[in-house]
């Protein structure tokens, strides 16, 4: 198992809804917006390793410390390589991206406010393709217009997407799920533990958006496998 570490995604967004937005009397937030909540993140392992634990790091249990998970034979997955772009033909995404770190405080700092189409990943946790779950965030509006994730709701199970990769290759995932949660009630364990293959967790925000919070009630989570 990967060592984990504690993350705080930004305040802000959600689900573009027309009626809250684009029109309806609504006034638009103030900022852009993408995933808020505090959870735990797999880290990735080091920049040489492909697809495991670090040498010398908490990972490596001896064989009497093996949790179950560990002694699985680990599915599907390709070796580390950061992400360039993340396509979604379904729903119109071309984007590129950029890697996102955590504040001093722990928070993931989001993609630059005011770029409409620019997804980030979380750098120190896996890569997508890579064994375990990686992280893509993105805003779904700003200040003037709908963003990247502004149509991730519309995702469902079968659909795929692709992640190119700075090694060349092509990722592709197929949508197992997708669900909102209220960020009181966020199931950080579904949503963050580590995971026997390769995985993919699309995150924005859903809910109504509260003017008082300056933030969307949910997070929005779309749960996907390398194919």
């Amino acid at each position: 198992m990967r060592s984990v570490m504690t993350a705080v995604f930004w305040g802000g967004a959600g689900l573009l809804l027309a009626t809250t937005l684009m029109g309806g009397g609504e006034d638009p937030p103030d900022d852009a917006h993408g995933p808020h909540a505090s959870r735990t993140v797999a880290t990735a392992p080091s920049a040489d390793a492909s697809g495991g634990p670090a040498e010398g790091g908490s990972a490596a249990a001896s064989p009497s410390a093996a949790s179950p998970s560990a002694e699985r034979s680990p599915g599907k997955h390709l070796p580390r390589s950061a992400p360039t772009r993340l396509v979604i033909p379904s729903i119109g995404v071309n984007a590129p991206f950029t890697a996102l770190d955590t504040d001093s405080e722990g928070r993931l700092e989001p993609p630059p406010p005011n770029d409409t189409n620019l997804v980030g990943w979380y750098a120190r946790g896996v890569s997508p393709g890579e064994l375990g779950a990686s992280i893509i965030a993105g805003h779904v509006d700003t200040k003037t217009s709908a963003a990247v994730f502004a149509r991730l709701g519309e995702l469902e199970k079968g659909d795929r997407f692709q992640v190119r990769r700075a090694d060349g290759t092509r990722a592709t995932f197929v949508v197992d799920e997708a669900e909102s949660f209220e960020k009181d009630d966020f199931p950080n364990e579904r949503v963050y533990a580590d995971t026997p293959d390769a995985q993919v967790r699309l995150i924005t925000c859903a809910g109504a958006y509260d003017h008082a919070a300056k933030d969307y009630t949910e997070n929005l989570v779309v749960f996907a496998h390398l194919v």
